[in-house]
This record gives C-alpha cells, sequence and structure tokens, in this order.
C-alpha cells in the first residue's frame, strides 16, 4: 500500500498530515499541473450530476472544496455537504465558499470517509475527486458510500487512470514520476507528497477492477468514462 511517509503512521494520518502541509500551496500546484484540465474533468462531473436532478450531495475528500463549490452554483437549489480528513484544506475551502456567498449552500465539514457521520439513505449523489485512491480501506469507503446514498441514488467518482495507450502512457508516466515531484516539491517544500501521487495512481485498481469493487459494494449499472485519453477516469454507480 502507497503511503506519503516513510514513518509509522497509518496511511489515513500520512495523507491527512500530507494535505495540511499542502493546504495553503494545493490549488495553485493542482491547477499549474494539470494545465487546469482538472477543471474539465469537474464540469462533466457536475453535468452528470446535474442530470440527477439531486436536493443533497455529499462530496467526500472535498479538500479546498472546488468540486462542492461548482456543484452549488451550477446546480439549482442543491445543498452539498463537503467532508474531508484535513482540517486545514477544509479552512481554504470554507475562505473560498465564503467569497462566492455560498454559505447557506455548502456546509463543510471535518470527517472520514470510512466512517461517516452522515445518516444512512440520506443523499440524493455522492460524489469524490480525486480521493478515493487515498481511502486507507478503498472496499470500506465504497460501502459507506453506497450505506449513505438513498434508493436509486448515485455515486459519481472522478479519479486518476494509467493511459491504455503505450506511447502516451510513456510520456504522462516521464511526466508524473520525473517532472511533477520536482515543480509540486519546489513549490510546497513537500516532494514526497508529489512523488506519492504517481506512485498511488499505479497501484489503484485499473477500471475494470473497480468497477468490480463498486459492484461488490452494492452498486449497479456500474460504469466508466474514459477522460483526456485515459489520464482520468469518470465511475459511476446506482443504489
Amino acid at each position: 500500500m502507497a503511503k506519503p511517509y516513510d514513518n509509522d503512521q497509518t496511511k489515513k494520518e500520512q495523507v491527512r498530515e500530507m494535505f495540511d502541509h499542502i493546504a495553503p500551496r494545493y490549488d495553485l500546484l493542482n491547477h499549474t499541473l494539470s494545465m487546469s484540465i482538472d477543471r474539465l474533468w469537474r464540469r462533466h462531473v457536475v453535468r452528470i450530476v446535474r442530470r440527477c436532478r439531486p436536493r443533497h450531495v455529499l462530496d467526500v475528500a472535498t479538500g479546498t472544496g472546488d468540486l462542492a463549490i461548482e456543484m452549488a452554483r451550477r446546480i439549482p437549489g442543491v445543498r452539498v455537504l463537503g467532508v474531508d480528513l484535513s482540517q486545514r484544506m477544509l479552512e481554504t475551502a470554507r475562505r473560498k465558499v465564503a467569497a462566492r456567498g455560498l454559505d447557506e449552500r455548502v456546509l463543510l465539514e471535518e470527517g472520514d470517509a470510512e466512517h461517516l457521520t452522515v445518516a444512512a439513505a440520506s443523499v440524493d449523489v455522492a460524489t469524490v475527486a480525486f480521493g478515493v485512491r487515498n481511502f486507507e480501506n478503498l472496499e470500506a469507503g465504497l460501502r459507506e458510500l453506497h450505506r449513505v446514498l438513498k434508493p436509486g441514488g448515485k455515486v459519481v467518482i472522478l479519479e486518476f487512470s494509467r493511459p491504455r495507450n503505450r506511447i502516451f502512457r510513456a510520456l504522462y508516466e516521464f511526466y508524473s514520476y520525473r517532472v511533477l515531484p520536482r515543480i509540486g516539491g519546489a513549490i510546497s517544500h513537500d516532494k514526497r507528497a508529489y512523488e506519492y501521487l504517481p506512485v498511488s495512481v499505479g497501484e489503484f485498481p485499473a477500471p475494470e477492477a473497480f468497477l468490480s469493487l463498486l459492484a461488490r459494494a452494492g452498486f449497479s449499472d456500474c460504469r466508466s468514462r474514459s477522460q483526456s485519453f485515459g489520464i482520468a477516469q469518470i465511475y459511476t454507480g446506482v443504489k
């Protein structure tokens, strides 16, 4: 199991520490290193969620709130609860929510994806953007997402994947393993965090295997949509 740091802490503890550390520069690095293509992927997620006409959305691993804010802006009447392990990421998210006047529609709280305090069968849609590969127990986290959804509710997960095309994958891995850690480490002062990212992507289940995990967690109609030549996937499933 990939972990950000080489110490005796659990993966969950290390992930919390990592994001607390890089939170002040997270948005700058995220958009710069992805050349802002992550914004496009999130908009695709929002379109899928909007078609469900949800009233209540749970955004797990909400981070600095980009997806939660985008859903509140673009989906009429929706209320979003964003949950994250990192208090410092949430502090940034709260400032962004307040700056956009969305305090009444986006609620943010610290929480553990594998032990959510959300009531069973209480949300219409559950989303996770770039967070499931950081779950310490992936299957437990997926079961929690299933538990909190209402019958007929949908899970929408955006996550990195490895491109299938061999040439494109070679370029992607050169950038991920050689370039990204140097730039990310220099700006965030935490090179290990950006070395962990490609390693965690490499260890994450391939799309077909992840769809099987969704099905095992209780979801039906499980599908994946490849984004940008396979750099990312959008997974969906129905309770």
